[in-house]
């Protein structure tokens, strides 16, 4: 049985003003992670995304499919054009107290571990609203689907990227037309959507160069797994049965 790798160890990235989000420029495994639209959640970004799934935790939200569905990455150097160079680092995200990027993982596509987490949300969030909305009809996940899908349409028309911070607030602020959930705009401790400045990266920690025995420590998903397309295995296992949803490819233009 052939064995797939992983080689991704470091990645650059900039920071579009306009956006307030920040894209990879190069990583040193294009084959799986290519730069081409592929957006990164900061170290801002991603605690607001866990505040946000915590309404989901009562209806089942996996950390372990939270936890395969990004690769952490910290700050290694910040380049003379502003390009920051990153460098993956071995331990889990939901663990670390340090401040880190969050990189989809993205490596097998839309049976991979980020389309995983879409689809997982996307299910739990149907289960809140059926829950706290009184509907004439139930919600399903192909109804959010097909809503989503015409914003990612959009978006394609307008020749623009789908970031992950986008598509992910997408999924979790959803609310069928004319109604409200409660509590989902009463949270005074709502932390306001976040614009992180390019600037405020240089005062982040840096981490000193890859040593020897770094690939040895980034083992974790490089186990050998099937090469052939369509196994339906992801690195972080399989999600909860049914229909892929929209967000699984709606990254890209």
């Amino acid at each position: 049985m052939a064995v797939t790798t992983s080689k991704l160890l470091w990645c650059t990235i900039r920071f579009k003003e306009k956006e307030g989000n920040w894209w990879v420029k190069e990583s040193s495994d294009p084959k799986h992670y290519e730069p081409d639209g592929l957006g990164i959640l900061d170290p801002y970004q991603f605690p607001w995304i866990l505040d946000m799934m915590d309404p989901l935790r009562e209806y089942g939200l996996s950390n372990e499919i939270l936890e395969a569905a990004f690769v952490p990455f910290q700050t290694q150097e910040i380049e003379k054009d502003q390009t920051v160079r990153l460098v993956r680092v071995a331990e889990h995200i939901l663990d670390s107290e340090e401040p880190l990027f969050a990189l989809p993982n993205i490596k097998d596509g839309d049976k991979g571990a980020y389309a995983d987490l879409l689809e997982h949300i996307m299910r739990l969030r149907v289960k809140l609203i059926n829950d706290t909305i009184k509907l004439e009809q139930k919600l399903t996940v192909e109804d959010v689907d097909e809503q989503l899908s015409e914003l990612r349409n959009q978006a394609m028309i307008e020749g623009r990227d789908i970031h992950p911070f986008e598509e992910i607030t997408d999924i979790l602020e959803f609310v069928p037309q004319g109604h409200e959930v409660p509590g989902d705009d009463d949270d005074d401790d709502k932390p306001a959507r976040p614009q992180a400045a390019a600037e405020d990266i240089a005062d982040l920690p840096d981490v000193e160069e890859v040593d020897k025995d770094m690939e040895k420590n980034l083992r974790w998903d490089d186990e050998e797994e099937p090469a052939e397309e369509g196994s339906g295995e992801s690195e972080g296992g399989e999600s909860e049965g049914g229909a892929k949803g929209s967000g699984k490819s709606g990254r890209r233009r």
